[in-house]
């Protein structure tokens, strides 16, 4: 089997690459830009097949697609942070929408017609109401940021390229995932930095934190991507159909302060560093009640979450403490 994953350097990306490899028979492909930053998949380079490319060129897809003919697609390549997207709308716009966009027309171009897994995301629901969670796929959708409303356009392309055009496209909407490799940028990944650097005298005993009252339910990057691969497999052994759409997430829900909480009693740290909010780090609008009804994904493939919450933020806090020094 040829699995092509756009996104190969990125945080999930690298981490699915990981995965496959270790433990499947399957070659794996990965679409990167050619300014990539190489340090996610450094230890695994030679094991896999790169394409430079670009998801805003159509043409470049098209090349990418006859040259590696996949039997199944992971679409993770995306412009995934949040607050970014405040500040650079169209540009997100342009990658996520345009990007997924591109990816789906040279699928349909080509007639290859690969499984396509479309990575779409928990912030389409936006703010639910109380009365509505744990969220289910029938949610509707409220999103509150230019990210979420170019993850709408990803999901929604995946159901009309699939009902129009028979795309064998399958979409997750993923909650909240962490572990090694994410970016600094995203919350529980910032905090470890930041207790990193406090704890090797880089920083002064200060977490600077945006808003510490949203509930969040957190998973591992290592169960998300055991769900990516699994999905894949069911649709293979008749599972999971095309067209399918499933939420995935943890089953550790608390709110961002619980996690920074837990995180500086893992790093032993408790009582000894000073919380203050940085006016920065708060969207003009957030989300604040996540929590996923993952029946569905668990019903029709069986997977279940298997790395404890501690465990992932050990992993997280040991990455940093590796990082930064």
């Amino acid at each position: 089997m040829k699995a092509l994953i756009t996104g190969i350097t990125g945080f999930v990306g690298s981490h699915l690459a990981d995965y496959i490899l270790a433990d499947h028979k399957a070659e794996v492909y990965g679409l990167k830009r050619w300014r990539s930053p190489m340090d996610n998949i450094s230890h695994i380079k030679n094991k896999v097949h790169l394409y430079d490319g670009d998801l805003r060129d159509l043409s470049s897809m098209l090349y990418l697609l006859n040259e590696v003919k996949p039997d199944v697609i992971f679409h993770l390549a995306a412009q995934s942070e949040v607050t970014t997207s405040f500040t650079a709308p169209v540009d997100t716009l342009m990658t996520n929408v345009i990007g997924t966009a591109n990816l789906l027309e040279a699928v349909r171009l080509t007639k290859q017609n690969p499984l396509t897994h479309i990575c779409s995301s928990s912030e389409v629901y936006g703010q639910v109401l109380p009365t509505e969670v744990p969220i289910r796929e029938d949610n509707p959708f409220r999103p509150a940021s230019p990210y979420a409303v170019s993850k709408v356009a990803e999901d929604m392309l995946a159901w009309q390229y699939f009902t129009s055009w028979g795309i064998k496209t399958i979409r997750t909407r993923m909650f909240t995932h962490t572990g090694a490799r994410q970016s600094e940028y995203l919350v529980t990944s910032n905090f470890a930095k930041q207790i990193a650097m406090i704890k090797q005298g880089l920083q002064p005993p200060v977490v600077w934190v945006g808003n510490l009252d949203s509930v969040r339910t957190f998973a591992d990057v290592r169960d998300t991507v055991r769900a990516y691969w699994l999905m894949a497999e069911k649709y293979y052994s008749g599972k999971v159909k095309a067209g399918s759409v499933y939420n995935i997430g943890g089953t550790a829900t608390m709110t961002v302060g619980e996690m920074l909480n837990r995180m500086l009693v893992l790093a032993n740290l408790n009582g000894q560093v000073e919380i203050m909010v940085d006016k920065n780090k708060l969207r003009p609008s957030d989300v604040t009640l996540q929590i996923p009804c993952i029946d569905k994904f668990v019903n029709d493939t069986g997977w279940q979450p298997t790395v404890s919450f501690d465990d992932t933020m050990l992993s997280l806090l040991g990455y940093w403490g590796e990082r930064v020094k």
